[in-house]
């Protein structure tokens, strides 16, 4: 795991007077499953709208699967997966439709989407739903059928924002299990979430904090270094020292 395919330096994001995004710092390897965490307002999605080329930063650089995110976001766009908590789906298509519809706007061709059309719905165990509205399907259903739709051209890299919202803790453990495996086939996935207990589950994590990165390791590592239990006291300490800071 010694390929870096996403490079941050001082990445910088200014809303007028606000600044949302705060000199970030940091790399993401090949096959990482990397974890961005913060509290709702923290810079995370701002950061990952610059990443995922869909918005350009104010300041410092970055690059994503090789691609620079000031002259090269439509590259970007080619070589990423995006899921998201709110719209991945049209629920008015049908689960083939959406399959097809996706395929499609990723570049692939015709026989490539029937033939990984097919393989997909089998693998979802979706044979009998395949003709019916994603809208007719269980949450759970949608979520693990949109990250695969997100993945369904091998990407170099698939963004995730807070993806098992909502969901059950059985399918939230299903859906971690289909990121393993992506993971495992090269695809790095950079994941937002909420569930501290899911920055279990990642290689390494950052904590974002009023637009900062406040911490960046492996959940071992910080638990360790913050003398707790879990990954929620960690976020705890790290939220209550930044709240000081600005008192």
């Amino acid at each position: 795991m010694d390929e870096k395919v996403i490079i941050c330096k001082d990445l910088t994001k200014q809303f007028g007077h606000f600044t949302a995004v705060d000199h970030i710092t940091f790399d993401v390897y090949k096959g990482e499953i990397f974890g961005f965490l913060g509290a709702n307002g923290a810079g995370k999605t701002t950061a990952m709208r610059i990443l995922c080329g869909l918005s350009y930063p104010t300041s410092g650089k970055a690059t994503v699967a090789g691609f620079d995110v000031y002259k090269q976001q439509e590259s970007i766009k080619r070589n990423i997966g995006y899921m998201s908590q709110k719209f991945s789906l049209y629920e008015n298509l049908t689960v083939v439709e959406n399959i097809e519809f996706f395929g499609g706007v990723y570049g692939l061709s015709s026989s490539d989407i029937r033939k990984r059309s097919d393989q997909l719905v089998q693998k979802l165990g979706l044979t009998n739903e395949a003709k019916k509205l994603v809208g007719a399907l269980p949450l759970g259903w949608k979520q693990k059928l949109a990250f695969s739709v997100a993945i369904f051209h091998n990407p170099h890299i698939v963004f995730l924002d807070e993806p098992t919202g909502g969901v059950d803790p059985i399918t939230r453990r299903q859906f971690w299990d289909m990121i393993y495996e992506a993971a495992a086939s090269g695809i790095t996935v950079f994941v937002t979430t909420h569930y501290m207990d899911e920055a279990e589950y990642c290689n390494r994590i950052t904590i974002m904090v009023d637009g900062k990165v406040e911490a960046l390791d492996t959940p071992s590592s910080l638990k360790e270094r913050y003398k707790a239990a879990s990954m929620d006291e960690v976020f705890y300490q790290l939220a209550r020292g930044a709240q000081r800071s600005a008192d």
